[in-house]
């Protein structure tokens, strides 16, 4: 990967990183959205950088905080999660051999419906939701997380109508994304789709994603939180947007 790559591409997770920070979400959608929308490196490749960014960030997290979990609720979503993510990186593998443009358009729409979804402030529910709902929610999430490792959209519009603790509900998405995260590495590693190249970017991202993690907690923009999560909301439907013209 040449400077001329390299460099936007460092300078995309690290405002990524920053607003995640700030908002709580869209780390993986900003990341995949612009890289592809510039066209600096493919889908997968992407993919495989956002999987190791969110384990890292994953393990950070959870640790010391395993009482706050809901273990039944994150068992009963990742049985859903493992089959789909294996069938989202299958269809990833054959789109993108022949179908770049048609990989591009759905990238576009999950990312401009993802911005919708979570735009939504769905009232919470008196009573947790069916357990084939969090199965149902987990298959989406890992069909999404296969085809451009973004597990997000189906899982965070769940969990937030539950009537759970918000550290309960950060946990809860936290942990899943760094199982999903996990096995998705392993699985692409079985495939043979990791590289060198794939492994070292990863490893490089990983101090530039704490770095702006600490920027983000010290030093927030002077918006307050609604402001600030319309703003995300705003980028993410403009990267969407902007996807779907360019494929069409």
């Amino acid at each position: 990967m040449g400077l001329e790559t390299l460099i936007p591409f460092i300078a995309i997770i690290a405002f990524a990183t920053y607003v995640q920070t700030i908002t709580g979400f869209a780390l993986g959608m900003i990341v995949m959205g612009v890289v592809t929308a510039f066209n600096l490196v493919p889908i997968a490749f992407t993919s495989v950088v956002i999987s190791a960014v969110t384990l890292i960030n994953g393990l950070v997290a959870i640790k010391g905080n395993f009482h706050a979990l809901d273990l039944k609720r994150v068992i009963l979503t990742c049985a859903g999660i493992f089959p789909a993510l294996l069938a989202g990186l299958i269809l990833l593998d054959y789109l993108s051999e022949s179908f770049s443009n048609l990989l591009q358009l759905l990238l576009g729409i999950t990312i401009f419906t993802g911005g919708m979804l979570i735009m939504l402030r769905p009232e919470p529910v008196k009573q947790p939701s069916p357990n084939p709902v969090f199965v149902a929610s987990g298959a989406a999430a890992g069909f999404l997380a296969g085809m451009f490792s973004m597990a997000g959209p189906p899982l965070v519009y769940l969990f937030y109508r539950q009537p759970f603790e918000l550290k309960t509900i950060r946990l809860c998405l936290v942990c899943i994304f760094l199982i999903c995260s996990s096995a998705r590495t392993i699985m692409v590693g079985f495939q043979g789709g990791l590289t060198i190249d794939m492994l070292t970017f990863s490893l490089f991202c990983i101090p530039i994603v704490m770095f702006f993690t600490w920027i983000g907690k010290r030093y927030p923009p002077p918006l307050s939180t609604t402001n600030m999560r319309r703003f995300a909301f705003f980028l993410l439907i403009i990267i969407g947007l902007t996807l779907m013209i360019t494929a069409l």
